[in-house]
């Protein structure tokens, strides 16, 4: 071959070649029919989450901590009992299923299959030889050796809160003290305290407005606490569309916003013998804001001569638990924590250790959630309890006498994700670190009530749960159960990608999970959708294993759906945490881009230069704020119930994070800087939103009108605080699809109708 048919063949070759990159690159836009089969299968997808068997497994122990039983959901509406046996170790049948079953029957003179009992709980005698369980408003006892079933009597009514011994609320009787002599009542914001037998008047106090009263346990004095009113200021709904009809209906309610004089509390101590009612030199206590919560709640000193306070100072940068003298009403300081951020309520955790004078508090005063041994008679620190580096996330149990606790923590694994949760014990003293839990993924943990024996389940996104029996010292016992994924896998439930890259900084690593559409074709380009929420309260990308979840569905209409935990979120230290102080505007999005911009670079169907973002709640705030001030990244957003001004939202969760009010509250706005939109914008909103006050929205609505900006506008009657349910699911589908796809969604008038 000469030089110039070289030539020739090479230009060809790098003519087939431009020309296939250029179809490599073609945007996949579905043809309305392809479309209508995306929205379906999407719908049809849901099926997929009751497919799954196995993905949970709550023991029930019996017998102290050497025995527990658990239920099975099978395929086809069947279901097992499992009893297990910690000692051997050894797990079986509960019962003989069938024989129970043809006892049954013919105690009550009716059908049972005993491959479907109908019955979800049942109680086991320690012994072994007789189950217990309710069925047919009935109680049932079956002995277990010839299956000879009777009935004992009329089923005991559910307990609130869960089924027979299922953690119902507990009813509140009389303050009564601790000798139960005397009854102390709030009457008219007094204080009285009547004789137990005959309501003889006993003491009434002197100042009134007291929220509540609580009593030493000595019974000889009482704390209690004295409202300051704050404004008290309301906020309204209207229902427009009342289910009875007529007019509309006006509701209204206190609702404290930033800035807003709240609620706060003096402490009194009363001495009943001497009858002195004394105020505690003290700072009023603020609580928050936040009604729920009430007035604070004392406890007491290990001698109960004192009453222990937690305190956190309005603007978030200060943390007390005090102690108050009843007699002399002297306040010390046993933990002071101060940052020059924010110290994270949402994450506090606190034992007072009874036999001791020690507490047990967590901190970041060293940029990392660690546990503290406090020494609450010098109010200093006896140790660190837990490794630096660590970030706590529960105390599990405390055992005094044996001076060792077990606790959760994340980001204790540099081989695994930071967020995956691993349980262990260790001594008050920080020594004799055990790790509980093995294994690559998220666990949960459930223990025999003495804690000799639990259950560790763990899973990832891409692989599902395995539940396993360990002892307390971590070794395992046996397994017990994997994912039962036999009849899910025939949905084709693409797999869920773990993605990581680094954020702005260049180094730090950020995390996040990629949904595909099940019948991607990767010479095709697709249009990115992030679901985004950045509440720093917590971090939210998901890191256990699920039958289906809902960016699945919508990454069936040709999408790539991502989730990302940028800066800003917790869980990864207080440097990476405080990136949101006074910041919330910033929402990650300095991660969240170059995340993106790193997957597309890795898959060249991903196609970044169109990007669409929705959320709810804080996530409404941010997805609108992505296109007010990232217009050169996000063209496309849905947003539904948002906080688009936070000084138009509950006071604790934006001054806990923005602080004190200031002209950062205004730079931040959305509304402030609605004239900046460029994208398209669908904004959604419930009119009975009792979490985010509807204005919020209305006024975005209203400076978008003023500022000659095109968005949409959906407002969902009777709704409260909601991402718009099957409706507004339809609504946020069908606008990702014109506005990113640039085709026609499906018409629904007259046709039919999605049921996401």
């Amino acid at each position: 071959m000469n030089t110039q048919m070289m030539r020739k063949l090479s230009f060809a070759l790098a003519l087939l070649s431009v020309a296939s990159l250029a179809f490599a690159n073609e945007p996949f836009r579905p043809t309305p029919e392809a479309l209508r089969s995306a929205y379906a299968r999407a719908d049809a997808l849901t099926r997929a989450r009751g497919a799954a068997f196995k993905l949970t497994l709550e023991p029930h122990w019996f017998g102290g901590d050497r025995f527990f039983w658990y239920r099975n959901a099978l395929p086809g509406g069947r279901s097992e009992f499992v009893r297990v046996d910690g000692e051997k170790p050894a797990k079986g049948p509960a019962f003989d299923h069938a024989r129970l079953a043809a006892g049954l029957a013919k105690a009550a003179g009716k059908p049972v299959d005993g491959e479907r009992l109908p019955f979800p709980q049942i109680e086991p005698a320690a012994d072994l030889k007789t189950v217990r369980f309710d069925w047919d408003r009935k109680r049932w006892e079956c002995e277990l050796a010839g299956y000879e079933c009777k009935a004992l009597g009329d089923a005991e009514p559910p307990r609130r809160g869960g089924g027979r011994g299922g953690g119902g609320a507990a009813q509140r009787g009389p303050n009564l003290s601790p000798d139960r002599k005397s009854i102390a009542r709030l009457q008219d914001g007094k204080i009285r305290v009547v004789a137990a037998g005959d309501d003889a008047l006993l003491y009434e106090s002197v100042f009134d407005s007291y929220q509540s009263v609580q009593w030493a346990p000595t019974g000889t004095h009482l704390v209690g606490f004295r409202v300051l009113p704050g404004d008290r200021r309301q906020v309204f709904l209207v229902e427009s569309s009342p289910g009875a009809g007529g007019r509309a209906k006006l509701v209204q309610r206190d609702y404290d916003l930033p800035g807003d004089k709240v609620d706060t509390f003096e402490t009194y101590v009363i001495d009943l013998a001497a009858k002195t009612e004394r105020k505690v030199e003290l700072d009023p206590i603020y609580t928050g804001g936040r009604p729920y919560l009430g007035s604070p709640r004392a406890q007491w000193t290990r001698d109960s001569k004192g009453l222990l306070l937690g305190i956190t100072e309005r603007g978030y940068q200060r943390a007390r638990v005090v102690e108050v003298d009843l007699a002399t009403r002297k306040v010390r300081d046993l933990v002071d924590e101060r940052s020059e951020t924010f110290v994270d309520s949402t994450s506090t955790l606190r034992h007072d250790c009874t036999e001791t004078d020690e507490m047990i508090w967590r901190s970041e005063r060293d940029g990392w959630g660690r546990l503290y041994l406090i020494d609450t008679r010098s109010a200093a620190v006896k140790n660190p309890i837990t490794p630096t580096g660590w970030v706590v996330r529960s105390i599990v149990n405390v055992n005094e006498k044996a001076r060792r606790l077990v606790f959760t923590a994340n980001n204790t694994d540099p081989a695994q994700d930071p967020y995956y949760q691993h349980a262990f014990a260790v001594g008050f003293d920080g020594k004799g670190l055990v790790r509980l839990t093995g294994g690559d993924g998220t666990h949960s943990v459930r223990f025999s009530p003495g804690y000799k024996f639990f259950v560790d389940t763990y899973s990832r996104v891409d692989a599902p749960p395995l539940h396993v029996l360990r002892r307390i010292d971590g070794s395992e016992a046996m397994p017990l159960e994997g994912a039962d994924l036999s009849e899910w896998k025939g949905f084709g439930v693409p797999d869920v990608e773990r993605f990581v890259a680094k954020g702005r900084d260049g180094s730090t690593d950020i995390y996040g999970v990629v949904f595909r559409p099940s019948n991607l074709d990767p010479d095709r380009s697709y249009p990115v959708i992030e679901n985004l929420y950045a509440g720093p309260h917590d971090s939210f990308v998901p890191k256990a294993f699920s039958a289906l979840n809902g960016m699945q569905q919508l990454a069936e209409l040709g999408f790539i759906v991502v989730q990302i935990d940028g800066m800003g979120t917790r869980n990864r230290g207080k440097a990476f945490h405080d990136v949101a102080w006074r910041n919330i505007a910033d929402a990650g999005f300095k991660d969240r881009i170059p995340w993106i911009q790193a997957l597309a670079a890795k898959y060249p169907y991903v196609d970044a230069t169109r990007v669409g973002v929705y959320g709810t709640s804080a996530g409404g705030q941010s997805s609108t704020g992505a296109l007010l001030f990232h217009p050169e990244f996000y063209k496309v957003g849905v947003s539904s119930c948002g906080c688009h001004d936070n000084r138009m939202d509950k006071v604790w969760w934006n001054e806990q994070w923005m602080g004190l009010i200031g002209p950062h509250y205004e730079a931040q706005s959305n509304i402030t800087n609605a004239g900046k939109l460029q994208g398209d914008l669908l904004l959604m909103l419930g009119e009975l939103d009792t979490n985010v006050p509807p204005e919020s929205t209305l006024r975005l609505v209203d400076a978008l009108i003023k500022a000659k900006r095109e968005f949409e506008f959906v407002m969902l009657p009777g709704s409260d605080h909601t991402g718009g349910g099957s409706y507004g699911e339809r609504k946020r589908r069908d606008f990702f699809v014109r506005h990113l796809h640039g085709v026609d969604a499906p018409s629904w008038n007259g046709g039919q109708a999605t049921n996401p």
